[in-house]
Protein backbone atom coordinates (compact mmCIF):
# COMPACT_ATOMS: atom_id res chain seq x y z
CA UNK A 1 0.00 0.00 0.00
CA UNK A 2 2.77 2.77 0.92
CA UNK A 3 4.36 2.13 -2.31
CA UNK A 4 1.41 2.51 -3.95
CA UNK A 5 0.70 5.89 -2.54
CA UNK A 6 4.39 6.77 -3.24
CA UNK A 7 4.30 5.79 -6.99
CA UNK A 8 0.79 7.83 -7.08
CA UNK A 9 2.52 11.09 -5.18
CA UNK A 10 5.41 11.38 -7.58
CA UNK A 11 3.29 11.56 -10.71
CA UNK A 12 0.63 13.56 -9.42
CA UNK A 13 2.17 15.52 -6.57
CA UNK A 14 0.71 15.95 -3.16
CA UNK A 15 -3.09 14.86 -2.66
CA UNK A 16 -5.94 15.14 -0.64
CA UNK A 17 -6.54 12.07 1.24
CA UNK A 18 -9.89 11.78 -0.55
CA UNK A 19 -8.10 11.95 -3.48
CA UNK A 20 -5.75 9.29 -2.92
CA UNK A 21 -8.86 6.90 -1.87
CA UNK A 22 -10.52 7.64 -5.39
CA UNK A 23 -7.00 6.55 -7.00
CA UNK A 24 -6.42 3.45 -5.07
CA UNK A 25 -10.23 2.28 -3.94
CA UNK A 26 -8.17 1.03 -0.63
CA UNK A 27 -9.75 0.63 2.39
CA UNK A 28 -9.97 3.58 4.21
CA UNK A 29 -8.25 2.64 7.59
CA UNK A 30 -5.56 1.42 6.08
CA UNK A 31 -4.98 3.81 3.67
CA UNK A 32 -5.05 5.93 6.44
CA UNK A 33 -2.65 4.28 8.69
CA UNK A 34 -0.37 3.77 5.98
CA UNK A 35 -0.06 7.05 5.32
CA UNK A 36 0.21 8.21 8.69
CA UNK A 37 2.72 5.35 9.36
CA UNK A 38 5.14 5.40 6.46
CA UNK A 39 8.46 7.31 7.01
CA UNK A 40 8.62 9.11 3.59
CA UNK A 41 4.98 10.70 3.57
CA UNK A 42 4.06 13.29 5.82
CA UNK A 43 0.16 14.22 6.39
CA UNK A 44 -0.57 18.18 6.50
CA UNK A 45 -3.63 19.24 8.38
CA UNK A 46 -5.71 22.01 7.72
CA UNK A 47 -8.42 23.90 9.75
CA UNK A 48 -9.16 23.83 13.33
CA UNK A 49 -10.53 21.31 15.44
CA UNK A 50 -13.39 21.93 17.79
CA UNK A 51 -15.96 20.43 20.29
CA UNK A 52 -18.54 17.71 19.14
CA UNK A 53 -20.67 15.50 21.73
CA UNK A 54 -21.03 12.08 21.30
CA UNK A 55 -23.16 9.38 24.15
CA UNK A 56 -20.70 6.50 22.97
CA UNK A 57 -17.67 8.26 24.38
CA UNK A 58 -16.56 8.20 28.17
CA UNK A 59 -17.11 11.90 29.10
CA UNK A 60 -19.13 12.62 26.11
CA UNK A 61 -16.22 14.80 24.29
CA UNK A 62 -15.19 14.33 21.32
CA UNK A 63 -13.41 16.70 18.32
CA UNK A 64 -14.69 17.32 14.81
CA UNK A 65 -13.77 16.77 11.87
CA UNK A 66 -13.48 12.62 12.99
CA UNK A 67 -10.19 11.41 12.19
CA UNK A 68 -11.85 10.13 8.82
CA UNK A 69 -13.22 13.43 7.80
CA UNK A 70 -10.47 15.31 8.71
CA UNK A 71 -8.19 12.69 6.78
CA UNK A 72 -10.26 12.95 3.68
CA UNK A 73 -11.40 16.45 3.59
CA UNK A 74 -9.20 18.82 5.58
CA UNK A 75 -5.53 16.88 4.86
CA UNK A 76 -2.59 16.85 2.40
CA UNK A 77 -0.37 14.20 2.02
CA UNK A 78 3.16 14.75 0.36
CA UNK A 79 6.54 13.75 0.72
CA UNK A 80 8.50 14.10 4.08
CA UNK A 81 10.74 16.94 3.58
CA UNK A 82 9.50 18.58 0.17
CA UNK A 83 7.35 21.25 1.90
CA UNK A 84 6.66 23.54 -0.67
CA UNK A 85 4.56 21.56 -2.87
CA UNK A 86 3.17 20.40 0.25
CA UNK A 87 2.46 23.98 1.31
CA UNK A 88 0.96 24.48 -1.99
CA UNK A 89 -1.56 22.32 -2.15
CA UNK A 90 -2.43 22.84 1.84
CA UNK A 91 -3.28 26.80 0.87
CA UNK A 92 -5.66 25.50 -2.42
CA UNK A 93 -7.52 23.55 0.15
CA UNK A 94 -7.27 26.39 2.74
CA UNK A 95 -8.97 28.82 -0.09
CA UNK A 96 -11.84 25.93 -1.19
CA UNK A 97 -12.74 25.37 2.64
CA UNK A 98 -13.22 29.13 2.85
CA UNK A 99 -15.30 29.48 -0.68
CA UNK A 100 -17.54 26.73 0.65
CA UNK A 101 -17.51 28.19 4.41
CA UNK A 102 -18.37 31.88 2.93
CA UNK A 103 -21.03 30.89 0.40
CA UNK A 104 -23.12 28.47 3.25
CA UNK A 105 -23.05 31.03 5.53
CA UNK A 106 -24.41 33.61 2.73
CA UNK A 107 -27.00 31.28 2.55
CA UNK A 108 -27.60 31.12 6.03
CA UNK A 109 -28.19 34.86 6.29
CA UNK A 110 -30.24 34.98 3.59
CA UNK A 111 -32.62 32.45 4.06
CA UNK A 112 -32.89 34.49 7.77
CA UNK A 113 -33.73 37.94 6.73
CA UNK A 114 -36.00 36.22 4.11
CA UNK A 115 -37.85 34.76 6.69
CA UNK A 116 -38.33 37.91 8.51
CA UNK A 117 -38.81 40.16 5.79
CA UNK A 118 -41.76 37.71 5.11
CA UNK A 119 -42.90 38.77 8.81
CA UNK A 120 -43.66 41.67 6.76
CA UNK A 121 -45.28 44.32 9.76
CA UNK A 122 -44.97 41.68 12.52
CA UNK A 123 -41.21 42.64 12.71
CA UNK A 124 -41.80 45.11 14.79
CA UNK A 125 -40.97 41.99 17.27
CA UNK A 126 -37.05 42.00 15.92
CA UNK A 127 -36.04 42.98 19.47
CA UNK A 128 -37.76 39.62 20.17
CA UNK A 129 -35.99 37.25 18.16
CA UNK A 130 -32.10 36.01 17.13
CA UNK A 131 -30.86 33.29 14.60
CA UNK A 132 -27.68 31.82 15.29
CA UNK A 133 -25.43 29.93 13.06
CA UNK A 134 -23.38 27.10 14.56
CA UNK A 135 -21.76 23.98 13.37
CA UNK A 136 -18.91 23.89 10.91
CA UNK A 137 -19.55 27.10 8.97
CA UNK A 138 -18.66 29.20 12.43
CA UNK A 139 -15.10 27.44 12.78
CA UNK A 140 -14.79 27.94 8.54
CA UNK A 141 -14.82 24.47 8.68
CA UNK A 142 -17.72 23.24 5.93
CA UNK A 143 -17.30 21.41 3.70
CA UNK A 144 -19.49 20.21 0.25
CA UNK A 145 -18.93 16.68 0.03
CA UNK A 146 -21.79 15.19 -0.95
CA UNK A 147 -23.26 13.00 2.17
CA UNK A 148 -26.89 11.36 2.81
CA UNK A 149 -29.27 13.50 4.34
CA UNK A 150 -30.60 11.60 7.62
CA UNK A 151 -34.38 11.65 7.11
CA UNK A 152 -34.46 10.99 2.81
CA UNK A 153 -31.48 9.80 2.30
CA UNK A 154 -31.25 12.28 -0.34
CA UNK A 155 -27.63 13.72 -1.19
CA UNK A 156 -26.98 16.92 0.10
CA UNK A 157 -24.39 19.44 -0.78
CA UNK A 158 -21.63 18.98 2.29
CA UNK A 159 -21.81 20.60 6.06
CA UNK A 160 -25.89 21.22 7.07
CA UNK A 161 -27.12 25.06 8.04
CA UNK A 162 -27.28 24.16 11.80
CA UNK A 163 -29.61 27.65 13.09
CA UNK A 164 -30.92 27.97 16.32
CA UNK A 165 -33.97 30.42 16.63
CA UNK A 166 -34.30 31.82 20.15
CA UNK A 167 -37.18 34.39 20.83
CA UNK A 168 -38.41 35.82 24.04
CA UNK A 169 -40.80 34.74 26.30
CA UNK A 170 -43.04 36.67 25.41
CA UNK A 171 -43.02 36.39 21.89
CA UNK A 172 -46.60 35.11 19.98
CA UNK A 173 -47.28 31.58 20.25
CA UNK A 174 -49.29 32.02 17.06
CA UNK A 175 -46.55 33.74 15.53
CA UNK A 176 -43.97 30.84 16.75
CA UNK A 177 -45.35 28.39 15.14
CA UNK A 178 -45.91 30.14 11.73
CA UNK A 179 -41.92 31.13 11.60
CA UNK A 180 -41.34 27.28 12.72
CA UNK A 181 -43.63 26.15 9.86
CA UNK A 182 -41.57 28.67 6.97
CA UNK A 183 -38.57 27.45 8.22
CA UNK A 184 -39.58 23.81 7.55
CA UNK A 185 -40.70 24.49 4.25
CA UNK A 186 -37.11 26.79 3.77
CA UNK A 187 -35.76 23.16 5.01
CA UNK A 188 -37.60 21.06 2.47
CA UNK A 189 -37.16 23.84 -0.41
CA UNK A 190 -33.16 23.75 -0.52
CA UNK A 191 -32.85 19.79 -0.06
CA UNK A 192 -35.60 19.20 -2.78
CA UNK A 193 -33.97 21.62 -5.34
CA UNK A 194 -31.76 19.90 -7.28
CA UNK A 195 -28.79 22.64 -7.85
CA UNK A 196 -28.75 23.52 -4.29
CA UNK A 197 -29.25 20.40 -2.00
CA UNK A 198 -28.50 22.26 0.97
CA UNK A 199 -29.83 20.68 4.02
CA UNK A 200 -30.73 22.54 7.47
CA UNK A 201 -30.95 21.62 10.94
CA UNK A 202 -32.73 23.93 13.03
CA UNK A 203 -34.93 24.45 16.10
CA UNK A 204 -36.51 27.57 17.68
CA UNK A 205 -37.33 27.96 21.52
CA UNK A 206 -38.13 30.23 23.65
CA UNK A 207 -35.39 31.99 26.39
CA UNK A 208 -37.66 29.66 29.12
CA UNK A 209 -35.74 27.09 27.23
CA UNK A 210 -32.42 27.92 27.26
CA UNK A 211 -32.68 28.99 30.99
CA UNK A 212 -33.38 25.55 31.67
CA UNK A 213 -30.22 23.99 28.89
CA UNK A 214 -28.04 25.53 30.75
CA UNK A 215 -28.31 24.02 34.29
CA UNK A 216 -26.45 21.31 31.77
CA UNK A 217 -27.68 18.67 33.60
CA UNK A 218 -28.26 16.05 30.84
CA UNK A 219 -26.65 14.79 27.35
CA UNK A 220 -29.31 17.22 25.23
CA UNK A 221 -28.32 19.86 27.71
CA UNK A 222 -24.99 19.58 27.13
CA UNK A 223 -25.45 19.52 23.53
CA UNK A 224 -27.81 22.69 23.18
CA UNK A 225 -25.37 24.23 25.30
CA UNK A 226 -22.38 23.34 22.80
CA UNK A 227 -23.87 24.35 20.00
CA UNK A 228 -25.17 28.10 21.86
CA UNK A 229 -22.02 28.43 23.24
CA UNK A 230 -20.08 27.76 19.64
CA UNK A 231 -22.64 29.94 18.14
CA UNK A 232 -22.47 33.56 16.18
CA UNK A 233 -25.18 36.20 15.78
CA UNK A 234 -26.66 35.75 12.01
CA UNK A 235 -29.46 37.77 12.21
CA UNK A 236 -31.63 39.69 14.30
CA UNK A 237 -31.35 40.71 18.02
CA UNK A 238 -28.18 41.86 19.68
CA UNK A 239 -29.20 41.85 23.09
CA UNK A 240 -30.97 38.82 22.98
CA UNK A 241 -27.85 37.12 21.76
CA UNK A 242 -25.97 38.90 24.68
CA UNK A 243 -28.70 37.67 26.77
CA UNK A 244 -28.16 34.20 25.61
CA UNK A 245 -24.32 34.42 25.72
CA UNK A 246 -24.18 35.64 29.23
CA UNK A 247 -25.96 32.80 30.54
CA UNK A 248 -23.85 30.46 29.28
CA UNK A 249 -21.26 32.31 31.13
CA UNK A 250 -22.94 32.99 34.26
CA UNK A 251 -24.05 28.98 34.62
CA UNK A 252 -20.25 27.86 33.85
CA UNK A 253 -21.46 26.24 31.15
CA UNK A 254 -18.46 27.99 29.16
CA UNK A 255 -15.33 26.83 31.31
CA UNK A 256 -17.66 23.07 31.66
CA UNK A 257 -17.38 22.90 27.53
CA UNK A 258 -14.11 24.61 27.72
CA UNK A 259 -12.51 21.45 29.96
CA UNK A 260 -14.42 18.93 27.98
CA UNK A 261 -12.58 20.70 24.85
CA UNK A 262 -9.15 19.97 26.94
CA UNK A 263 -10.96 16.52 27.67
CA UNK A 264 -11.46 15.64 23.58
CA UNK A 265 -8.27 16.67 22.61
CA UNK A 266 -6.69 13.80 25.05
CA UNK A 267 -9.44 11.50 23.56
CA UNK A 268 -8.35 11.96 20.09
CA UNK A 269 -4.60 11.46 20.41
CA UNK A 270 -5.26 8.63 22.54
CA UNK A 271 -7.57 7.05 19.99
CA UNK A 272 -4.82 8.02 16.82
CA UNK A 273 -2.19 5.95 18.84
CA UNK A 274 -4.80 3.19 18.99
CA UNK A 275 -6.08 3.50 15.68
CA UNK A 276 -2.17 3.48 14.26
CA UNK A 277 -0.96 0.21 16.31
CA UNK A 278 -3.54 -2.03 16.98
CA UNK A 279 -4.99 -4.98 14.84
CA UNK A 280 -7.09 -3.69 12.32
CA UNK A 281 -9.26 -7.11 12.09
CA UNK A 282 -9.50 -6.02 15.79
CA UNK A 283 -10.18 -2.31 15.26
CA UNK A 284 -13.22 -3.20 12.38
CA UNK A 285 -14.82 -5.36 14.95
CA UNK A 286 -14.48 -3.73 17.26
CA UNK A 287 -13.55 0.02 17.74
CA UNK A 288 -14.68 1.78 14.16
CA UNK A 289 -16.09 4.33 16.21
CA UNK A 290 -12.97 5.76 17.08
CA UNK A 291 -12.24 6.57 13.38
CA UNK A 292 -15.73 7.79 11.85
CA UNK A 293 -17.52 10.47 11.83
CA UNK A 294 -20.25 11.31 14.72
CA UNK A 295 -23.71 12.49 14.44
CA UNK A 296 -24.75 15.56 16.49
CA UNK A 297 -28.20 15.85 16.06
CA UNK A 298 -30.37 15.60 19.43
CA UNK A 299 -30.52 19.34 19.35
CA UNK A 300 -32.56 19.72 15.69
CA UNK A 301 -34.91 16.73 16.76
Amino acid sequence: MEEEIINLIEKRGPLTGAEILDATGADSLILWRSCMLCQRLIVRHVGTRYLRLDRAVDGFARLSPSILREFLTFSVVGFNGDSAPLEEKAQELVSHIEKVSKAKMELAYRIASGLIGGLGSEWALKDQICFIIAGDIVFNMAHDVPRPERSTGRLVTGSDLDIVVVVSDEFPDDLMRRLDDEIYREKYSLLMTPHVKEEIDYIVKRLARVREQVCFETFKHMVACKILDEGTLLYGSEELFTAVKSMLRANGVTEKLNYMEKQARMFRQQSEQYLLLHDPKKIKDESLSLFYPAEESEEFE
